[in-house]
């Protein structure tokens, strides 16, 4: 009988168990156990980070699916290393498994402040709400030494540009002084992910990301200093946490959100067979119902990405899910329409190239 490829390093807080071959490769790498390297001599799995200079920063989009065109992400890769993120395919364009190594092989942008402000400052820009976060996290524990998050935010303020944040992590609450100063302006809004409210599943599917707990204090926080905070059922997971939906949702307004969101697991490309080892590890007697399910809501596959389904599914469980999250939402007064961030505050500040000052 064949035996489990052997680890070639200690890992630690880390969801994924292996770096799977991404799509693009043509060669498969198997390791063999010459059984010479006791586990305990075998060096810790650490983060690393290499630096990229993009010609731009923000990223452009049509996507029908979601409420903006355009966004900007500061790092790739992520260390907080949610086991479903949907992002992790995209470590592959740099060459790169979308397993751990999208968890320990980081990329910074530490130009992104510089070339954003040249970006807002080309003649005909058009203003719209520009989205952090959408792909990697902003927040992620290497934003404390790097700053550039704070770089970004310290751009766009000075450019009255409006703007939302999706995260989640408590380091946010260190660019309060700036978000509540935009949040005055009606400038910003800040999504805060809840996946669950169980302590050590979060731990296990998102080994590095702060405790549901510390979410809401987060939450509370931003909102107490003026923030419009929504908070994200994201993602459900069948069979796994989707029985918290309405008590994440009544936490989250408890300690102060004012808008909600949900979004269905989404397991593109490589991400679903990380999951299923997941799945294999940390919940294997839940493994068939959530794949199950899954499967139901995608036409018998993990995952389809038709527009208009692929982030909430469809059939009588997606259904009944979004019904749930409705009545839900309507009852918590999570429902309320939200006035749209303004845009016509925007302004290119002096001493620019566009806007050069007289001093």
């Amino acid at each position: 009988m064949d035996r489990p490829a052997p680890p070639r390093h200690r890992s630690r807080a880390r969801a994924a168990a292996s770096n799977p071959e991404t799509r693009f490769d043509t060669l498969v790498r198997v390791a063999e156990d010459d059984g010479w390297s006791p586990d305990a001599d075998l060096p810790l799995l650490r983060t690393e980070v290499r630096e990229d200079v993009p010609r731009s920063v923000i990223t452009r989009n049509t996507s029908p699916d979601i409420g903006f065109d355009r966004s900007i992400n500061p790092y790739r890769g992520c260390e907080h290393g949610c086991i479903y993120c949907f992002a992790r395919p995209t470590h592959g364009f740099l060459g790169l498994s979308p397993g751990l190594d999208f968890e320990t092989k980081l990329v910074a942008r530490p130009d992104a402040p510089r070339i954003l402000a040249r970006e807002l400052g080309q003649k005909g820009y058009k203003v719209a709400p520009i989205a952090l976060g959408t792909n990697t996290d902003p927040y992620q524990p290497i934003e404390r030494e790097r700053r550039i998050m704070r770089g970004i935010l310290e751009v766009l303020q000075a450019h009255r540009h409006p703007l939302t944040i999706a995260t989640k992590g408590s380091l946010v609450e260190r660019d309060i002084d700036i978000l509540s100063e935009l949040a005055e302006r009606e400038l910003v809004r800040v999504g805060i992910s809840v996946t669950t409210l169980d302590a050590q599943l979060a731990r296990n599917l998102e080994p590095r990301v702060p405790s549901p707990v510390r979410r809401l204090k987060t939450i509370e926080r931003l909102a107490r200093a003026g923030i419009q905070v929504r908070v994200m059922a994201s993602p459900m997971i069948p069979g796994l946490t989707d029985s918290e939906l309405e008590r994440i949702l009544e936490a989250a307004r408890d300690a102060g959100a004012v808008a909600a969101s949900w979004v269905m697991l989404r397991l593109p490309y490589e991400v679903a067979g990380l999951f299923e080892e997941w799945l294999e590890r940390h919940a294997p007697h839940r493994k068939e119902k959530v794949l199950a399910r899954l499967r139901e809501m995608h036409g018998g596959k993990t995952y389809s990405a038709e527009w208009g389904l692929r982030m909430r599914g469809e059939g009588v469980y997606a259904a009944l899910l979004a019904k749930r999250f409705d009545l839900a939402v309507r009852r918590l007064g999570l429902d309320e329409h939200l006035d749209p961030l303004r845009c016509d505050l925007f302004e290119v500040p002096l001493g620019t190239e566009r806007q050069p000052s007289l001093f």
